[in-house]
């Protein structure tokens, strides 16, 4: 029997979900969306195999439920699937957003998460099965998420492609307000200035560069889903913007000054740090399997995980094999790289749960 799942909110990511759920797991996939012409678009590019009437019906029978729909929206949605969905049926959301959300349901069935994955374009008619190949899926398990709920879903985004890694939520949304939500504001600010500049001169706008182009892809992005984003995350991105002003006011001091030295260090900077980005993106290497032996406990998945994911160690795959009597397991954890699985198993001895390399 296939795996059953649920998607709410068909748009892209939705809609991006299941064709990659169809395609490569070959699960069935209800979906459900308040636009109708959106739930039929949905069905005809072979996003979804069955058209829902209403939430209830689309989560039913479903063994995992992504949710996604724009973040204002979020916290009844998912109290609303939580309310609908079987039991043992792990839900999950793609917000750009965590604390809120994460906050709003803190029992043992809710796991956020949120994919780096997207495109300029919305809608279910651009979604794409290997939309989220290789990309980072960030999942935010608390103390009370249940560990085979927690090992199912990372087990099916690793079958849709993508490299699950656990994150608390405030980490998260700090880290997204500097590498998204920033980004969009200085886009933003960019296309604004220049209009305004060349509107001011009488000038017939003049046909961009390629880096003007690139610094704002990302401008104006749909004031449905990023009015609610800038808002959620409004803290941690006001935070990014004073330090953003900060760092413009240096090299601003600098260029007045006429201090060649210094914009050069500012400029060599910028290239070593986007060097060191990319680096750690394309890191990879050889897998290694550690098992360690846990007790069945809520929120013990949950523990390793964030542990790992604090330090940069990413679980490529992992499985729970608990004992007859459940009263506990092991966990096999596969970690790519010699040095990030010396690192790994380090951590998880230091959390006092006996650990070897298999």
């Amino acid at each position: 029997m296939s795996t059953r799942i649920a998607v709410i909110g068909v748009g892209l990511i939705g809609g991006s979900i299941g064709l990659a759920a169809r395609e490569r797991l070959e699960a069935s996939v209800a979906g459900f969306d308040a636009s109708e012409e959106a739930l039929r678009a949905a069905l005809a590019r072979g996003a979804i195999d069955r058209a829902c009437g209403g939430l209830a019906e689309a989560v039913c029978g479903a063994e995992a439920v992504f949710v996604a729909v724009p973040v204002g929206a979020l916290p009844d949605t998912i109290g609303a699937v939580l309310a609908a969905a079987p039991a043992q049926c792990v839900v999950t959301d793609v917000g750009s957003t965590k604390r809120a959300v994460v906050a709003a349901h803190p029992g043992p069935r809710f796991v956020g998460g949120h994919p780096l994955a997207g495109a300029e374009s919305a809608g279910v008619e651009h979604a794409r099965a290997d939309l989220f190949e290789g990309a980072t899926w960030y999942l935010t398990p608390t103390s009370a998420t249940s560990g085979m709920l927690y090992e199912r879903l990372h087990r099916l985004l690793h079958g849709l492609g993508a490299a699950p890694a656990a994150i608390d939520p405030e980490t998260h949304d700090e880290i997204l307000a500097t590498v998204s939500h920033l980004p969009h504001v200085l886009a933003n600010v960019l296309v604004s200035q220049a209009a305004q500049a060349l509107a001011s001169g009488g000038e017939r706008l003049p046909a961009t560069g390629p880096s003007f182009r690139d610094a704002t892809r990302v401008a104006g992005a749909p004031s449905a889903i990023w009015t609610d984003i800038y808002v959620s995350n409004r803290d941690a991105l006001a935070s990014g913007i004073e330090r953003a002003i900060a760092a413009l006011g240096r090299v601003h001091d600098a260029l007045r000054a006429g201090d060649a030295d210094r914009v050069t260090a500012w400029n060599e900077q910028a290239a070593l740090d986007r060097r060191r980005l990319l680096e750690g993106q394309l890191a990879g290497g050889e897998l290694f399997q550690l098992r360690a032996s846990v007790p069945n406990r809520p929120g013990v998945i949950a523990e390793l995980a964030l542990a790992l994911g604090r330090a940069g160690v990413n679980i490529t795959d992992m499985a729970l094999y608990p004992a007859a009597d459940m009263s506990e397991g092991v966990v096999a954890l596969w970690i790519s790289g010699a040095e990030p699985a010396r690192r790994a198993q380090e951590l998880i001895g230091e959390l006092g749960f006996p650990v070897a390399r298999a």
